[in-house]
């Protein structure tokens, strides 16, 4: 702990004392005793950056600030600041030295090192969205049989000689587009929305059979895309009447799917979107894929957002709630990663990681926020 050394006016005189000073006495050691951090004085100003403003506030305007289990979030910091950029330099090497053992100690150390401001939109807005995402585990094949015919690509060998690539559509429907996607194939899936939602999540676990029988546990790792927008499958049935507003939800699509088999792949194609993968070795199942900053993803202590708005490896403080309970869900998490569908300065997308509820809570997470940053002091 921080202690501020006492000033002369606390300094006590030896010799008598009358008796009628001793409450005096008392209260004047009770107001020299050490005092808690305090923040240095708050700057004062908005920062602009391309996509977002911030602007500095008061510890205490977080709501929730003293409530979460914030040293949870200390190893995903410390991920972060493998990949520091200038800003974070002196800050990093601090952590690096400095280990907090408890959550007050995290929160201390954070007042002492980070300065918080609240995003909005240029236009002024602390008003937005969050959503979820997950890692998802999937059944495979390595060759196409029975039910698995559903392939997972490797980026085309002429992908970037290309841009815009094929569509999804023309992906599978035109001879020269599937052409390009012969001899790339990693493995077969089931169902082509569980293809769908490994392309939309961008990575993911298979539960491989091989060939030889043995069964093993694989990543796919985001590799490249068509470069074609991102379009919601979601919104394209609210669109068709098909789900009303607000219930357009994961679970809701894969009932719609298994309701009208015949307009699957009329829902597909409404997402132009195509994402490729590269097939690595699970070496560690504790640990989360890599997100956009190039650092493994935390559970619940990872978000992506949009970069032009929160830079990579940014510790953000969120203010919203659970999809399933609707409880408050008010934590410090670290921006880590990015999606085509997060743009916007208050907008973030939460990784709920790969166990338990992770897949429910994300298929149905789209819950308002608000959002503040942790900068450190003195940076722009």
């Amino acid at each position: 702990m921080i202690r501020r050394p006492a000033s002369a006016s606390c300094t006590l005189t030896h010799g008598r004392v009358a008796r009628w000073l001793v409450v005096v006495v008392v209260v004047t050691l009770a107001a020299c005793s050490s005092a808690p951090f305090q923040q240095s004085t708050m700057p004062t100003g908005s920062v602009t950056r391309e996509g977002a403003r911030w602007v500095p506030v008061a510890w205490r305007d977080l709501p929730g600030w003293n409530a979460d289990t914030a040293h949870a979030a200390w190893p995903a910091l410390l991920q972060s600041c493998q990949r520091s950029t200038q800003s974070w330099t002196t800050v990093c090497a601090n952590a690096q030295r400095e280990q907090p053992a408890n959550d007050a100690e995290m929160r201390a150390w954070l007042m002492r090192h980070l300065q918080p401001y609240r995003v909005e939109s240029l236009d002024g807005s602390a008003a937005g969205l969050i959503t979820g995402y997950f890692e998802p585990l999937v059944d495979a094949r390595r060759r196409p049989g029975g039910q698995y015919r559903v392939a997972l690509y490797a980026p085309p060998a002429d992908l970037a000689t290309r841009r815009p690539y094929w569509t999804r559509e023309q992906l599978q429907t035109l001879p020269q587009a599937q052409a390009s996607l012969r001899g790339r194939e990693i493995a077969y899936v089931a169902n082509p929305l569980d293809a769908l939602m490994l392309q939309i999540q961008g990575s993911g676990r298979l539960r491989v059979m091989e060939p030889d029988g043995r069964v093993r546990t694989i990543r796919l790792a985001y590799a490249g895309s068509n470069d074609q927008p991102y379009r919601s499958v979601g919104r394209w049935l609210i669109d068709q009447g098909e789900l009303q507003a607000g219930q357009a939800t994961w679970p809701a699509i894969r009932d719609w799917a298994q309701h009208n088999p015949g307009r699957i792949d009329e829902l597909l194609w409404a997402n132009p979107r195509y994402v490729f993968f590269r097939e690595e070795p699970l070496l560690d199942p504790g640990l989360g894929p890599r997100g956009a900053q190039g650092v493994p993803l935390t559970p619940t202590r990872s978000i992506a957002v949009d970069p032009k708005s929160v830079p990579y490896g940014t510790p953000v403080w969120i203010d919203t709630t659970e999809p399933l309970s609707n409880a408050p869900l008010r934590r410090l998490v670290l921006a880590q990663d990015t999606g085509s569908a997060i743009v916007g300065a208050v907008r973030a997308d939460y990784f709920w990681g790969w166990d338990g509820d992770a897949a429910e809570q994300a298929g149905r997470m789209r819950q308002p926020l608000r959002m503040w940053v942790l900068w450190p002091r003195g940076a722009r």
